[in-house]
């Protein structure tokens, strides 16, 4: 079976892209949710990988769940509410917990309908530049459900509580602007401009030293859950490894020599 993400790198940035544009790349199988969290291991481990871009193949970023699958109650609408349960924890929740759990940066580049599922994806990632022609939709209460692939936790401290709730209890689709509007997505781009605007982005980050950007979210993201002695401690300890860094050093010489800097992520 093919996999559903391919994984392309050029220098520091590496593009990940949902290869199902035939079933709009929704995510329906165990093993493409497991392809996530296998692919964020490799990245992680990697020392070149500088920055994340994840797309969708085709017109839509990702449709969500497969409604086809629950009417049928196959795949994780299948068996038991403990035999659901599992097939959740085991699936499609690994997502949140591989890719929002990257130090590494991430963009999510939402070249069409990003749905259900789909939108919580986008929310996964740290940054969100959308097509004019995306659309969005926190739609589970349409089909009766509830987001349970991370949705919930997500998309309120992307966008704030009540515009959350606004968007999980009418289950409407908004548009590229509104959502630019909302704060759930960073930049807009025309259709044909999006990849630029996504690279350029993406560029801007990479420019930086790697460690010092690891370091940085990973430091974000423990004080979301610590008090301020707790995220200054820990500060205190991540300043400790990138004051010992060579890239530090370099950033100092050049910015006193009035130079471009020449980083080595180390």
């Amino acid at each position: 079976m093919d996999d559903f993400l391919l994984y392309e790198q050029h220098e520091g940035i590496v593009t990940l892209t949902m290869n199902r544009p035939q079933e709009r790349n929704a995510l329906t199988e165990e093993h493409q949710m497991l392809e996530f969290a296998t692919v964020c291991a490799r990245m992680r481990r990697d020392p070149t990988v500088k920055v994340v871009i994840l797309t969708g193949a085709g017109s839509a970023f990702s449709a969500g769940g497969n409604l086809k699958n629950m009417r049928d109650k196959k795949g994780f609408s299948a068996g038991s509410p403990a035999d659901i349960r599992d097939s959740y924890r085991n699936g499609i929740q690994q997502i949140p917990l591989a890719l929002y759990e990257l130090d590494i940066p991430t963009i999510a580049m939402v070249n069409g309908p990003a749905i259900g599922a789909g939108m919580d994806l986008t929310c996964m990632c740290d940054l969100r530049v959308a097509s004019d022609q995306a659309t969005f939709a926190s739609s589970f209460v349409k089909l009766g459900i509830v987001p349970a692939d991370g949705g919930a936790w997500l998309l309120s401290r992307t966008i704030g509580q009540t515009k959350a709730l606004e968007l999980m209890f009418t289950g409407e689709t908004i548009d590229a602007h509104r959502a630019l509007a909302i704060g759930l997505v960073t930049m807009v781009a025309p259709h044909e401009q999006l990849r630029e605007k996504a690279l350029d982005l993406a560029q801007r980050i990479a420019a930086n030293p790697s460690r010092t950007v690891r370091l940085t979210k990973r430091l974000l993201r423990e004080s979301d859950h610590s008090s301020l002695a707790s995220s200054l401690e820990l500060a205190a300890a991540y300043q400790a490894l990138a004051h010992n860094t060579s890239d530090h050093d370099e950033a100092v010489r050049a910015f006193l020599e009035k130079r471009p800097p020449v980083f080595t992520g180390r």
